[in-house]
């Protein structure tokens, strides 16, 4: 390389040398400069690697406590066939009524949801009339059973006379939905499309 630049003229050496430093820079544009950051983008993706694993690995050591809290939901909540959960709502429902004196005016259809893990869930629309005391009684006590009713929406006014409540009530029974209790059958319940109205007792 020094022989032949010595052969050259001073201009031409000056030349020569400016073209093998563009040459120069020109190669470290395209192929050096882009991968500066290269070795940061690797420490990230290990840390990232390694925060991804530990995760795993706690994810991993909680397997057991987490099976255990699976069969515990699962245990929850009465098994009935889903062919007779609406029926089996239905009867809970006026049976109730009827104890605690509260007057069932009507009801709508009744919805079905399967989208829970565990639970199918039955949604039951109905009209009541009763006073506080057996309001009271009424849903407190439907909400003590096996089937796990509750009281999603609630809405109240009085009645005319303003002697009685006139009630609006939203209820979601859970009945519980598991591969062990898919095997079974409960016993076929007798058909109720509707609620019959309670009339209550004075005391």
């Amino acid at each position: 390389m020094k022989k032949y630049l010595a052969q050259l003229r001073p201009f031409e050496r000056r030349l020569a040398i400016g073209v093998v430093v563009v040459v120069f820079l020109v190669l470290n544009y395209v192929f050096i400069w882009p991968h500066f950051s290269d070795w940061g983008n690797l420490h990230r993706r290990r840390d990232a690697a390694r925060s991804k694993l530990k995760l795993y690995q706690t994810t991993a050591a909680q397997t057991e406590t987490c099976q255990k809290q699976v069969n515990s939901l699962q245990s929850q909540g009465e098994f009935v066939a889903l062919e007779d959960q609406a029926v089996n709502m239905l009867r809970t429902i006026q049976s109730q009524s009827a104890q605690s004196g509260v007057s069932i005016v009507n009801n709508s259809r009744q919805i079905t949801r399967t989208n829970d893990a565990f639970f199918v869930e039955q949604v039951q629309n109905i009209n009541v009339t009763a006073d506080d005391e057996k309001l009271v009684d009424f849903l407190f006590k439907l909400g003590s059973g096996a089937s796990m009713i509750r009281v999603r929406d609630l809405e109240m006014q009085p009645d005319s006379a303003k002697q009685h409540l006139n009630a609006n009530i939203r209820l979601v029974a859970s009945y519980q939905k598991s591969d062990k209790a898919a095997g079974q059958k409960a016993p076929p319940a007798a058909p109720a499309a509707t609620l019959k109205p309670a009339t209550a007792k004075a005391k």
